[in-house]
């Protein structure tokens, strides 16, 4: 009795799969999941079919975020949450994650989309047919199961949880002098932290090797974002490589150097996101109306300014530590240039479209130099 469900089941789902996953349309839809809805037998083979999907995409260089981040762009919640059940159910099968596989998970919402047997077939589907059609991508780190690189990861470094406290309190304040010292010092910090992991790592036994994290890239304004995150990738010892039609980029660099890469940039994006739209008003209130080149010139400056900015406040924490860190983060720059020719072999420049608006190309330098407040005016002796 047992066998025949299972192959009732079976049946069902090659045939809506066979209707629905590989011809376009809306009617195949319509076919696929009338005969799904049709065969409550069907529900575990379908997904266990999911879960294979899922894995095909680990096989493919996707990881839990990168998946989630095409959906939300591509379909709806509802796909969101059915592909969320997917990834935990397939996940504990595996005695050990990559760490960042973690986060990411926690990052899923845990509460199942429940609808009619047909509404539910349809969004199945859909979602199924945007994990065939993922394409292959390069890998930016182990898969569940594997070993990882590098040491084991112990919780997060007391420095980058003060970190992570002086951003978050940056980015709620509504007083931008508050916001502004916050941020400096947190940029200082981070500046600091990155030296010590370097040399930490120079006298330790070598063993670490460059790895790399994928950070969304969304529209509008994909084009400025992606800038801002290569500002602040370099100032950190990374390079970002930006895949613009799947809207993300990838960032090439030691372990310590991504999480301050991921902490700056998403602050950043979220300070200067409240900046434009303050400076908008402000130009709104004046009677102006162009607001799409406004945006898009106030968020080219203020990745341009921050940046330099960036890079002259790392320098300068640099320079205080003397000549035993030119070596150390001589050779790890070879080690990172290195991984990030092995992924990306065949890398094109893009040309970026200049600035057409005065005003936001002004106020976009201006909340640039806020957000920073260059603090390495006068840098403390290192501790």
């Amino acid at each position: 009795m047992a066998g025949g469900t299972q192959g009732a089941g079976t049946e069902a789902v090659d045939l809506a799969f066979a209707a629905a996953l590989y011809i376009e349309g809306d009617a195949a839809l319509d076919t696929g999941a009338s005969l799904l809805a049709a065969a409550p037998d069907a529900d575990s083979e379908l997904a266990l079919r999911g879960r294979e999907f899922v894995r095909r995409a680990w096989d493919r260089g996707w990881q839990p975020a990168d998946v989630a981040r095409i959906v939300r762009r591509d379909l709806d919640e509802p796909h969101l949450r059915v592909l969320s059940g997917l990834i935990r159910d397939e996940l504990v099968r595996y005695d050990r994650l990559p760490p960042r596989w973690q986060g990411q998970v926690a990052d899923l919402p845990e509460e199942p989309w429940r609808a009619d047997r047909f509404s539910y077939a349809t969004v199945v589907l859909e979602l199924y047919r945007l994990l065939l059609a993922l394409p292959a991508i390069e890998p930016a780190g182990p898969v569940p199961g594997a070993s990882p690189l590098g040491p084991p990861v112990h919780g997060e470094p007391k420095t980058l949880a003060r970190i992570r406290a002086l951003l978050a309190k940056a980015e709620a304040t509504g007083f931008p002098e508050e916001a502004e010292a916050l941020s400096a010092k947190a940029q200082e910090l981070m500046a600091r932290h990155s030296v010590d992991e370097a040399l930490l790592a120079g006298r330790g036994p070598g063993g670490e090797v460059p790895g790399a994290c994928r950070i969304g890239v969304d529209a509008p304004y994909e084009t400025a974002k992606a800038i801002l995150l290569d500002a602040v990738a370099s100032a950190n010892h990374c390079r970002a490589v930006w895949n613009a039609e799947l809207g993300f980029s990838t960032v090439v660099g030691f372990e310590g150097d991504l999480e301050v890469v991921e902490l700056l940039h998403t602050s950043l994006l979220v300070q200067g996101t409240a900046a434009m739209t303050r400076a908008e008003a402000a130009q709104r209130a004046g009677g102006r109306k162009r607001t799409k080149t406004f945006r898009q010139s106030f968020l080219l400056a203020y990745a341009g300014r921050l940046g330099d900015l960036l890079t002259a406040t790392a320098r300068d924490v640099e320079a205080s530590y003397g000549g035993e860190l030119l070596p150390v983060l001589a050779t790890r720059a070879v080690a990172v240039a290195g991984r990030a020719e092995e992924m990306f072999p065949r890398t094109v420049s893009t040309r970026v479209r200049g600035a057409s608006d005065e005003s936001g190309w002004r106020d976009g330098r201006a909340a640039a130099d806020q957000a920073h407040r260059t603090p390495h005016r006068g840098l403390p002796g290192r501790p």
